[in-house]
């Protein structure tokens, strides 16, 4: 279980500036549900002094996305456009005292929201940098340029270090050994690195996040997964909503949301805390989609 400060459960369960802003004139759109997390900021910007009236978010993710996007809006009201460009993750990790190394990752995407609505903002196209061809963490479609600017950025050392900032190689571990390169060739270009530094090594299999020692069979993922929903319906119920399975899919956990939870601005919240349930009751990262994301049948 991850340790989260009162400012981030603060944010996460009274999140500022949540749903859209009518009257935004510069919005960033970064992630993809299909990889886990999703970050739609929208700034009202006033023209003649450049200076971020309002700011709202609209998230798909856990509880640290939602607090760190909530965090953000209320970071850059108030600031010229160039004061909030000089925000980076780990400010915005700081204004919430702190988040879990495995969770970094969503103060980064915030990062990258900002400067993509700032871009809108200037009628210029944002570009993350990410190069055709240069994917390196297939399972979350991170690629090598993101990689080596957070490696830069934050002075990341160890693989297990990217996996929190960025979430490539938490997956099926494959693109280690190209992390691992990416990591080499940062270190070498460090003020005081000769060409013939070793290249770091990848962390040893046992400081790794492991899963639970005994993989669940699927039956027993479903009756885990049903025990997680049962442990959060009152709370939902209670605001006149509920949630009920829907399928399991490999990853993916498709729920039925149902009442005043169907269709509430809120929905991506209340998916992204029952998702970081899950992860962390199951061991595994897996995705929690609403039944109207499930596949048509064919």
């Amino acid at each position: 279980m991850w340790e989260y400060s009162d400012k981030v459960r603060e944010h996460f369960f009274n999140p500022r500036n949540s749903g859209p802003l009518e009257e935004a004139n510069g919005i960033g759109d970064v992630g993809s549900i299909q990889c886990g997390d999703a970050l739609r900021l929208m700034l009202k910007v006033d023209p003649e002094t450049e200076i971020i009236e309002d700011a709202h978010f609209q998230t798909f993710g856990c509880g640290s996305a939602i607090a760190s996007s909530s965090a953000l809006t209320e970071m850059v009201k108030g600031k010229t456009l160039d004061q909030a460009l000089e925000i980076s993750n780990q400010n915005i990790a700081d204004f919430l005292d702190g988040l879990p190394p495995e969770k970094m990752h969503c103060s980064v995407m915030g990062r990258e929201a900002l400067q993509a609505a700032i871009a809108n903002y200037r009628g210029e196209v944002w570009s993350d940098d990410h190069e055709e061809g240069a994917l390196i963490c297939k399972c979350f479609a991170i690629d090598a340029v993101m990689i080596e600017d957070v490696v830069k950025a934050n002075d990341l050392h160890t693989v297990e270090e990217v996996t929190f900032y960025t979430k490539a190689g938490g997956g099926c571990a494959s693109c280690h050994e190209g992390i691992e390169e990416i990591l080499a060739k940062v270190k070498a270009a460090r003020p005081g690195s000769g060409e013939t530094s070793p290249p770091v090594a990848c962390p040893a299999t046992p400081e790794a996040p492991k899963p639970p020692s005994a993989k669940l069979t699927l039956v027993q993922k479903i009756k885990k997964i049903e025990e997680i929903l049962e442990s959060v319906r009152p709370m939902l119920q209670r605001d006149h909503g509920d949630v009920e399975l829907a399928d399991v899919q490999g990853k993916k956990i498709y729920v039925h949301l149902k009442g005043a939870c169907s269709g509430c601005m809120m929905e991506a919240a209340t998916l992204g805390g029952i998702q970081q349930k899950m992860i962390e009751a199951l061991g595994e990262l897996v995705q929690v989609l609403p039944s109207s994301h499930m596949p048509a049948e064919v």
